[in-house]
C-alpha cells in the first residue's frame, strides 16, 4: 500500500493511521502537561522501548512489578497515539512518564506552557535507518520499503513516518529552553548504562543507592530486556506486526548499519549527513 492509503499528513509529516486519529490528535493538541511530567521523546527506532523500561525502574526504585505486568505503550503511552485517550491519563499520579515521537515545533501550547521534564534521546542515523528498514518490512501500518536503496533516499529526504532525522533531531537541539531537557544518547548507553541510569535518575529526582542502579542496568541489558513480553511487543497480533521475519527488538547493538549498508550506499549517505549537519555544535558519540 501506498503513503496516501497508511498515512495522514499532519504538521506536514507523516503519521500512520492505524494509531493516529483525528480524536487522537485533538486530545494530544489539548493535553494538560504539569511541571513533573517526564517526556520521553525520540526519532523512531533510537531507543524509545529501552527508555520506557529505564524510566518506570527508577521511578520505582527497582521494583520491576510495572514493568512485568503493564505493556510498554500502556506504561509510558505515545501522547499522539490512540491508546492514549482512553487511559485516563488525567488520572495518572505525579510524577507521570509519556512518549513522543513529535519534532519540536509540534509540540502542544501546554507544553511550551508548562515545560515539563523532557528526555530526548539520539541515535546514530546510520542505524536509525536500518532498525527503522526491518522495522517498516515487518508492521502491516507501514509503507514497504521496497529495495534498500530506494527507501534510504526516502528516509534522507524526510519522506517517512515522523518527518526528517536531521529536522528532528536539530529542533530539539536548538530549543529556546533547554534547563528542563536532558539530552542522552542510544551509543552513551551502550558504553556505560550504570552511568546513564544514574544521570537519568539526577533528572529526574530520584535518588539512588548503587546497588539500585547496578540492579536497573542489568534488568536493561538488552539480551534481558528482550525477554519481557510486556516490551518486545510479541503481545501485539501477527497481522499488525509479524515478527517471524524480524524481531521488533532485534539486535540492540551500535554500529549495525556496516553490515547493511553498501559502500555506496554509506558514502552517499555520510556525504548527505555531513550537509546536513555542519551547523550543528552538539558533540554526538558517533562522529
Amino acid at each position: 500500500m501506498t503513503e496516501e492509503e497508511l498515512y495522514t499528513v499532519y504538521k506536514g509529516v507523516y503519521l500512520p493511521k492505524l494509531i493516529h486519529s483525528t480524536e487522537t490528535l485533538k486530545y494530544y493538541e489539548e493535553f494538560s502537561f504539569r511541571p513533573d511530567d517526564i517526556l520521553i521523546v525520540t526519532y523512531p527506532k533510537s531507543g524509545t522501548t529501552w527508555m520506557q523500561e529505564i524510566v518506570p525502574l527508577i521511578l520505582s526504585q527497582g521494583d520491576p512489578v510495572v514493568v512485568d505486568t503493564v505493556p510498554s505503550w500502556d506504561r509510558v503511552p505515545w501522547l499522539e497515539e490512540i491508546r492514549a485517550h482512553v487511559l485516563n491519563l488525567e488520572q495518572r499520579p505525579s510524577p507521570r512518564v509519556f512518549s513522543t515521537h513529535f519534532q519540536y515545533d509540534m509540540m502542544s501550547t501546554s507544553f511550551f506552557k508548562v515545560k515539563p521534564r523532557v528526555i530526548y534521546v539520539m541515535r546514530n542515523p546510520r542505524d536509525v535507518f536500518t532498525s527503522y528498514f526491518h522495522f517498516s518490512g515487518m508492521a502491516s501500518f507501514l509503507v514497504n520499503p521496497g529495495a534498500q536503496t530506494e527507501f534510504l533516499h526516502k528516509f534522507l529526504n524526510g519522506k517517512a513516518i515522523f518527518g526528517s532525522w536531521f529536522d528532528h533531531v536539530k529542533g530539539w537541539l536548538s530549543a529556546g529552553e533547554q534547563q528542563h531537557i536532558m539530552y542522552i544518547s542510544y551509543e552513551e548507553m551502550m558504553l556505560d548504562l550504570e552511568a546513564s541510569v544514574t544521570r537519568i535518575a539526577q533528572f529526574v529526582d530520584i535518588p539512588l543507592d548503587s546497588e539500585i542502579i547496578r540492579t536497573i542496568a542489568e534488568r536493561c541489558v538488552f539480551k534481558n530486556m528482550k525477554k519481557n513480553k510486556m516490551s518486545n511487543y510479541s503481545l501485539v497480533p501477527s497481522e499488525i506486526m509479524d515478527q517471524n521475519g524480524s524481531e521488533f527488538l532485534r539486535k540492540g547493538i551500535a554500529g549495525d548499519w556496516k553490515n547493511h549498508l553498501t559502500v555506496a550506499e554509506a558514502e552517499y549517505f555520510d556525504e548527505f549527513y555531513l550537509n546536513k549537519m555542519q551547523d550543528v555544535k552538539y558533540s554526538f558519540v558517533w562522529d
